[in-house]
């Protein structure tokens, strides 16, 4: 699939994605050392926007083969990418889930929500927010992060108001190498 629309622009094709997942930007951004303190044993995680494998493959080693993984991508060519891997090696707590273009469109509730670089592609972040809101369990994070070197600070501040105004709150800004990150949960 091509994105050929000004707003599908925004949103990392499946042919450029080779960048996302290699040895060297685990150097600078370890996917086990980012969601160790958030990821347990049999928790059900929701990966959106979760491209060739960068770190799907990584939550279900955290998982230790318990829980399961949705690995959501609205591109059918990087679901793809991310099956192959799958296959090759043998996990079976990955479950692909292709989305619509302006909805996850999932009705599993889940315990921690991983959305790393993408929010800045999302046509309606508030919509987005609210879809997220209603997906999580009780007790349920979710981590953001977006790219310093792409999003800026000015427009990492307006989505952070609007996911306050959301009815999230912030509970930590983790230190992400070069991005911009708030772990955040439902306002109690």
């Amino acid at each position: 699939m091509t994105n050929n629309s000004k707003k599908d622009s925004k949103v990392c094709s499946a042919e450029s994605s080779g960048f996302l997942d290699t040895r060297f930007r685990k150097l600078f951004q370890n996917p086990e050392k980012i969601l160790k303190p958030y990821i347990k044993k049999d928790m059900v995680v929701l990966d959106v926007g979760c491209g060739p494998r960068f770190f799907t493959m990584e939550i279900s080693k955290l998982l230790k083969n318990s829980g399961k993984i949705i690995a959501a991508d609205l591109q059918e060519e990087m679901l793809l990418k991310l099956k192959n891997k799958i296959d090759k090696e043998k996990l079976n707590n990955i479950e692909l889930h292709k989305t619509e273009k302006n909805s996850i469109d999932l009705n599993e509730k889940v315990d921690f929500i991983l959305v790393f670089y993408m929010l800045h592609e999302v046509p309606n972040q508030k919509t987005f927010l609210e879809e997220l809101k209603g997906l999580l369990n009780k007790d349920g994070k979710i981590l953001i992060s977006e790219p310093k070197f792409h999003v800026k600070k000015e427009d990492f501040e307006k989505s952070v108001k609007l996911i306050k105004d959301s009815g999230f709150e912030i509970i930590e800004e983790p230190n992400i190498f070069i991005s911009r990150s708030v772990l955040i949960d439902v306002k109690k």
